[in-house]
């Protein structure tokens, strides 16, 4: 029986566009910002503000090491935000409802630059804050690894007091699915284009 849903951030609940980002450092002088950024998980110190082995500091710093000319803190953080596109006030009242019914928990790879400033505002659309919505969060770089690292699920599982077979796993990424599926959990893909209520509605969940 599910007793618990648990949900991807990006892709899944906020829309994203990767594209945005990349252009976004490339204006500001990163001549390979495509190599760093990826839809689902990042490479080098994009990695490492997400896995927790860097600082947002430490990352504004690797980045300015690889720019062709000076660029401040909020360009850095503006140009990292840009992957962000917001989340729709429809998406925050079906998180809501479903919290009627079900355990509803966050298991995202992010960093913490963007939690503390785009996906802040995006959570505070209809007037509450990200912990209105979730009944606990796993962040990447609080647990210091990322999806689909068998690692973040067991740390998920530990920290949020929730058991695989009793979990729904939502995520956009089939990788991640079957990283989870394979530690028990059950799993839903929520497929770019796709609405995840719909989905679970499809799946008789609600």
């Amino acid at each position: 029986m599910i007793k618990n849903l648990l949900f991807d951030l990006g892709g899944v609940i906020m829309d994203i566009k990767r594209a945005d980002c990349v252009k976004a450092f490339e204006a500001i002088g990163m001549a390979d910002a495509d190599s760093y950024l990826g839809e689902y998980v990042q490479a080098g110190f994009f990695a490492g503000v997400e896995n927790g082995s860097l600082t947002a500091p430490q990352f504004r710093d690797a980045v300015r090491g690889v720019l062709t000319h000076p660029a401040t803190d909020t360009e850095i953080d503006h140009a990292f935000g840009c992957f962000l596109k917001g989340i729709p006030v429809h998406r925050l009242r079906e998180l809501e409802a479903l919290a009627k019914h079900y355990n509803v928990y966050l298991l995202s790879n992010t960093n913490p630059i963007m939690w503390s400033q785009g996906i802040a505002r995006a959570f505070a659309a209809d007037g509450h804050d990200i912990n209105h919505y979730f009944k606990g969060i796993v962040t990447s770089f609080e647990a210091r690894v990322m999806k689909p690292d068998p690692a973040i699920f067991g740390y998920a599982e530990r920290t949020l007091g929730i058991c695989p077979d009793e979990t729904l796993f939502i995520d956009d990424s089939q990788a991640n699915l079957d990283a989870a599926s394979r530690l028990g959990f059950h799993t839903l893909l929520a497929a770019p284009g796709t609405e995840f209520y719909t989905e679970l509605q499809h799946a008789n969940l609600i």
